[in-house]
């Protein structure tokens, strides 16, 4: 199942996508896909309606909004590919590195990204996104972590290089810029997904950048979930973005980080496309 949200930022409606890519929708179960609707049966609810939700005609041209609203944390993994660890001159972690991203950093799959003032290095990272469905917390093993899985999506973790690794150090003030985390265009759930063969890529003005297996990941989304469990509780409308591949300007000789005009598109089997234009 599909999930997404259309129209204006802020305005965005909730609606199921069909398998002829028609949308159906979503108004008489919920105001919106947040955190509370995951958390009080919301999926359930949707998958019941399906056969009675009507039909929405959707003008051409209408905004794709990122398919969660209400995020409560971003919750993102580093160096979690062997390849993207060796690209950048570190050796793969024993245990996954946990940072954090604001969800006001968060925009639609294909909105403009807002180059920072000063800016040399922004980098872009095609990334499957989790959505937690379910509180989690103390988790006794990896094998409980299926239970508390939403869905997943298409994350940009977008990235300015030098105030990441020159400015002191700190991930932070290269990864909260504003409109540094497009998502979407849509929440898929869990049921028939493969995640292990799910392949991401990426291309920068049309040329392949990216291309790697979910499975080439150094901890898996199971492995992942239980670990954030003992540091933190994972809440419903949370999102995990669980590292990139290998492929991204600081990692490639010439450091080809982008600039104004540059048009990035990533896609992940089975979750659809992202196209952004930095400005």
């Amino acid at each position: 199942m599909r999930l997404a949200r259309l129209g204006p930022a802020g305005s965005e409606r909730p609606v199921v996508v069909a398998d002829d890519g028609g949308y159906l929708d979503l108004t008489g179960l919920t105001d919106d896909i947040d955190g509370a609707f995951l958390a009080t049966g919301g999926l359930e609810r949707v998958r019941a309606a399906a056969g009675g939700l009507p039909r929405l005609d959707v003008p051409d041209g209408t905004r794709i909004g990122p398919p969660l609203a209400g995020i409560g944390k971003i919750v993102c993994i580093g160096m979690n590919y062997a390849r993207h660890a060796a690209e950048t001159g570190a050796q793969p972690p024993p245990e996954p590195v946990v940072f954090m991203k604001a969800p006001d950093t968060v925009v639609g799959p294909d909105d403009d990204v807002l180059i920072p003032r000063a800016s040399v290095k922004t980098d872009w990272e095609v990334e499957l996104a989790v959505v937690v469905g379910k509180k989690a917390r103390y988790l006794d093993s990896p094998d409980e972590s299926a239970a508390h899985i939403a869905g997943y999506a298409i994350s940009n973790d977008v990235s300015e290089r030098e105030f990441q690794l020159e400015r002191a150090g700190q991930w932070d003030k290269g990864k909260n810029c504003e409109t540094f985390n497009p998502l979407g265009p849509w929440l898929v759930t869990p049921e028939g997904l493969d995640v292990p063969a799910l392949r991401l890529r990426s291309w920068v003005n049309g040329e392949e950048r990216q291309n790697e297996l979910a499975g080439d990941m150094i901890f898996g989304v199971p492995h992942l979930i239980w670990y954030l469990s003992q540091f933190m509780v994972l809440h419903p409308g949370d999102v995990i973005n669980t590292g990139t591949p290998a492929g991204v300007a600081l990692g490639l000789p010439d450091h080809p980080y982008l600039r104004t005009g540059d048009v990035v598109e990533l896609e992940i089997d089975h979750l659809g496309r992202q196209r952004q234009r930095f400005v």
